[in-house]
């Protein structure tokens, strides 16, 4: 039986898990900080243990029954028997919690426990991880003395620029470019002005149509009663529920019969799976689970992929 496994996975759900006559593990949250050399460290959940607190709540052996398939008498007998394994074990070697950390006795005979460092129980850090800022350096700006000519004679020097050769092909060329520019210009201003004069002219003929249709006089005239018959009837709306869900993809299928098969397999190995929201391109998808709760799914997302290692990803229907 894999008990140590079973308590990393209880810590993702619970802050607190129990261990039966032996002591139990607890999550404190901690917020991200930023070390003085530079070293960002996202949210996260530490683990401690406190030996004190040995009184059985239940957590671990209904969930050791659910895995293992037992009964709870069974299962609570079969953690009984692991935890007097490990009080003898403690007495001469460390004990190993994979993803959790180490038990063992000090020098005065109590327990020390040191927590697993790279493991981060807090599923609103999904993603996050440890990384180290690039320090910025300053730039240095090196400066040059020139020495200023000496001019033993004291005579005066006189500079004479060179005169830049233009050729004349570059004179001809930009004329053109000038003229062209004139050209376009002038099409340009003289084709806005002729479309702002027609709608100027379709606005007053349409301000004369209104005012003659205002003043005009109508003879319908003698008409006689009509009756008009009203038939009130029920307006239908459909309901839309906009119950949002959080759903744990495990595949998406083109063929429904494919999705289902996958869903069922799911159940046999105890996940409450079913179909979520089909996909824009048609596609059926198998969840391992749906949730009116973005918690449930977070952690359940964060054991399949950090703890049994298996493909998943999050969906918001």
């Amino acid at each position: 039986m894999q008990l140590t496994r079973y308590i990393q996975e209880l810590l993702y759900q619970y802050e607190c898990v129990t261990i039966p006559h032996f002591g139990a593990f607890l999550t404190r949250p901690l917020n991200a900080k930023v070390s003085e050399k530079g070293d960002f460290y996202p949210p996260r959940k530490e683990v401690t243990f406190n030996e004190l607190l040995k009184t059985n709540d239940g957590i671990l052996a209904h969930y050791v029954a659910q895995k293992e398939g037992l009964s709870y008498e069974n299962a609570l007998r079969h953690i009984e028997k692991e935890i007097s394994s490990w009080k003898k074990r403690l007495k001469t070697q460390t004990l190993r919690f994979p993803g959790v950390g180490e038990i063992r006795l000090n020098l005065d005979r109590n327990i020390r426990f040191t927590p697993w460092e790279k493991v981060n129980f807090d599923p609103s850090s999904f993603g996050l991880s440890h990384f180290k800022r690039e320090t910025l350096h300053k730039p240095r700006i090196q400066t040059k003395i020139i020495s200023t000519m000496e001019n033993k004679n004291n005579d005066d020097l006189m500079f004479t620029p060179e005169k830049e050769k233009k050729s004349p092909l570059m004179r001809y060329a930009a004329i053109g470019v000038i003229g062209i520019a004139l050209l376009a210009t002038s099409y340009y201003f003289g084709d806005q002005y002729v479309a702002e004069q027609r709608l100027v002219a379709q606005q007053d003929a349409q301000k004369q149509i209104e005012k003659n249709v205002q003043e005009a006089t109508f003879d319908l005239g003698s008409l006689s009663e009509v009756e008009v018959s009203i038939t009130a009837e029920p307006i239908t709306e459909d309901v839309v529920s906009d119950q949002e869900y959080f759903s744990v993809i495990a595949g998406s299928f083109r063929s429904l019969d494919n999705a289902e098969s996958k869903v069922n397999a799911l159940i046999e190995e105890g996940y409450t799976a079913a179909i979520a929201q089909q996909s824009i391109d048609g596609l059926y998808r198998a969840a391992y689970g749906r949730f009116t709760n973005k918690k449930e799914a977070i952690n359940l997302l964060y054991y399949i992929k950090y703890t049994l290692k298996e493909e998943a990803w999050y969906l918001e229907e």
